[in-house]
């Protein structure tokens, strides 16, 4: 799988991040909606450690991007972007992070509860199954059961959703496991908000006020560090704004409007 692919014409001045990690592609929407206006990058990071990512996209920025870049992280993209952004604060015009993870532990607690409530019984029985395999040292295709509890989260994650092909490329388990372990490991100790103290640019967070991960785990603590910070909460709104019936145009509005 290559790492990167491109969106409009030269120069490429903004970059868009995806979730995960390990859902490489699932940002292409976003990338291609902007593309009219922007050139785009969009990094489909590949490495297996969480400073394996940060170099990885650095090395992108570096040989593809225009100086300095707007990056729009989603969902993990938005941490990894936000770590990134606190060690190379020269890189970055912009930061806009979209439905991110909570930056402390206590807000993450009832996110898999919530989830679940979502589904129906027979979904709930899936989804455990799942799990179970994914745990199971033994069982081989966890890349597959992977990608299918991604889908049955991205269900629950939803509010009302309209029709989107799918895009993302490659659903890697491995590197789920491995840079998810230190990423929580970094907001457990409190490193990563810490991080924020070292960013320079400003930064805008827009979530969905469905969206499981809950938007006061973002706004609250980046009020915190964060010497420039704003924060736009999407109404009938789930974890992904470009998918939604009710919130994708205000969505795009805003970013472009950021961008501008």
């Amino acid at each position: 799988m290559k790492n990167l692919r491109k969106y409009g014409l030269a120069p490429f001045s903004v970059a868009v991040i995806h979730g995960g990690p390990g859902a490489a592609g699932e940002v292409a929407p976003v990338a291609r909606e902007l593309s009219s206006s922007w050139g785009v990058l969009e990094p489909l990071q590949t490495a297996a450690s969480l400073d394996g990512q940060v170099k990885e996209l650095k090395t992108i920025i570096n040989k593809n991007g225009d100086f300095p870049v707007t990056l729009i992280g989603f969902s993990w993209g938005a941490w990894l972007s936000f770590i990134f952004t606190a060690d190379n604060p020269s890189f970055v015009k912009k930061l806009i992070l979209i439905d991110s993870g909570g930056f402390e532990d206590k807000y993450a607690e009832n996110i898999r509860e919530t989830r679940l409530s979502r589904l129906s019984e027979e979904e709930r029985e899936e989804v455990e199954s799942l799990i179970e395999k994914i745990n199971d040292s033994t069982y081989e295709d966890k890349d597959k059961a992977f990608a299918k509890l991604g889908k049955l989260f991205s269900k629950a994650d939803a509010f009302e959703p309209i029709k989107v092909e799918t895009e993302v490329i490659d659903c890697q388990y491995n590197i789920f496991r491995n840079v998810w372990r230190e990423a929580s490991e970094l907001r457990n100790s409190r490193e990563l908000l810490e991080l924020g103290k070292k960013i320079e640019c400003s930064v805008v967070a827009i979530h969905g006020d469905y969206d499981p991960h809950p938007a006061e785990g973002v706004q609250k603590p980046l009020s915190s560090v964060l010497k420039d910070f704003r924060f736009v909460l999407l109404k009938k709104c789930g974890h992904k704004p470009w998918i939604e019936k009710h919130a994708k145009n205000e969505f795009y509005k805003i970013l472009k409007e950021e961008l501008r």
